[in-house]
């Protein structure tokens, strides 16, 4: 038997509700209501949905915050649904980490549609697999392993000094989390090295040179602060180190 894909609803109109679940059902998915932001928390952690559909306008805590709650913890896809039909609204939406946005009153059909789509997008851009027992870290065209130091990047080896490439790990296995140049310091270099802040720059530029953005991951510059992975797909699980 196949098991079916899962999607949480999230929406304070049971009416809504209940006819987009019935659409999601006889196309084979299965469903579960939810009707505030506190629910949708507590739901997401025991359903484990493979989508969420999420209003923003919600009893208690509102959807821009269940998002960044969902963001802080998975890579699971958002599709935000709203009213608020205002750019602002959008773009809000779509930075703090929904895949795509919906205005009310929409389309049943096309919001399947698009449940659909968000689904096979992010079924095909899923972590390489590798083999479990290597400190190592997989993304799409990227893959770091600290065990042998070496890197591929678009299906080609890439050579790198050992301290590049342990930055660019530590990063990568730990995404969307900045840390500052002091942090990075003492983490690559070592408490007791003498040089300034300015050697993180110097390596994260040169890993810049060598491995270029990609639509699903990027090393990001947060100013006046330090670095992050930041990334749109979760990384394989690496084993402890």
């Amino acid at each position: 038997m196949v098991n079916r894909q899962k999607i949480l609803i999230v929406d304070d109109d049971n009416n809504i509700a209940e006819l987009v679940s019935l659409y999601l059902i006889k196309e084979c998915f299965e469903t579960k209501i939810v009707n505030d932001g506190e629910s949708a928390l507590d739901a997401f952690d025991s359903y484990a949905p493979d989508l969420v559909l999420l209003d923003l306008m919600l009893p208690g805590i509102d959807g821009y915050q269940v998002c960044r709650e969902i963001r802080s913890k998975s890579q699971v896809p958002v599709i935000m649904i709203s009213a608020k039909g205002e750019v602002f609204d959008k773009v809000l939406g779509l930075e703090l980490g929904a895949d795509d946005y919906m205005e009310k009153p929409f389309d049943t059909k096309e919001l399947v549609a698009r449940v659909k789509a968000v689904l096979r997008r992010t079924k095909q851009t899923a972590p390489v697999v590798v083999t479990t027992g290597d400190r190592c870290v997989a993304y799409p065209d990227l893959t770091i392993n600290l065990t042998n130091y070496s890197v591929v990047y678009n299906g080609e080896n890439v050579e790198m000094p050992p301290k590049e490439l342990e930055l660019l790990y530590f990063l990568a296995s730990t995404p969307n989390h900045v840390f500052t140049r002091e942090h990075l310091l003492d983490k690559i270099w070592g408490y007791e090295y003498v040089g300034g802040t300015r050697t993180v720059d110097v390596h994260i530029k040169r890993l810049r040179e060598k491995i270029k953005d990609h639509e699903m991951w990027k090393i990001s510059t947060i100013w006046s602060v330090g670095y992050k992975f930041e990334t749109k797909c979760a990384p394989l699980s690496k084993a402890d180190e």
